[in-house]
């Protein structure tokens, strides 16, 4: 039985979480303009709950602002009902075209707290890392108890799952310290 062939679908899931905590992180607004901070944001469109970017063109051209034009301009007033009832705290500058967002500096208090808020969405990245480690455990158990594989390949899979999983956790502390370098700039 080959250990690395048994360890790959924990290693795909622990990977997973990573990506979810990427996307997590792109949500938060660090003081520069994220067009990724939109993703979330969604208008009734013809019935049909459709997210910003699928109704108009997001463009950057300065660090602090996001610019959004809506291919379709009746839908003009939606997408500035949504920004304004979203969570954002920014509100949209109207100019009957396109709406712009002007992202103001964070102050000191706002970068503490998204810190923190980092740090717990880190910490609950490595419990879902953890999860999968206990998974994988517990699955070679139940196959060392019907005899399917002996105690010392038990063991090394025990060994190796757990070198997996420190590797994991190391990942998300890396995302976790980077992101928060990131908030703390100024």
């Amino acid at each position: 039985m080959d250990i690395k062939q048994e360890l790959k679908p924990y290693e795909e899931k622990m990977q997973k979480t990573l990506s979810v905590l990427d996307g997590d992180f792109n949500t938060i607004r660090a003081g520069r303009a994220n067009p990724r901070v939109l993703d979330q944001i969604t208008i009734d469109y013809y019935g049909v709950e459709t997210p910003i970017n699928q109704v108009a063109n997001i463009q950057v051209p300065e660090a602090r602002m996001i610019v959004i034009t809506p291919w379709d301009a009746s839908s003009l007033k939606d997408i500035e009902r949504a920004l304004q009832m979203s969570d954002l705290g920014i509100p949209p500058n109207n100019d009957g075209k396109c709406l712009r967002l002007i992202f103001p500096p964070l102050t000191e208090d706002r970068r503490r707290d998204l810190t923190r808020q980092v740090s717990k969405m880190g910490e609950e990245s490595k419990v879902a890392v953890r999860n999968i480690r206990r998974e994988a455990i517990d699955s070679f158990k139940a196959k060392q108890k019907q005899k399917e594989i002996s105690e010392d390949m038990y063991y090394d899979m025990e060994t190796e799952v757990q070198k997996l999983t420190d590797r994991y956790i190391e990942k998300v502390d890396e995302a976790v310290a980077g992101k928060e370098k990131e908030l703390m700039e100024i």
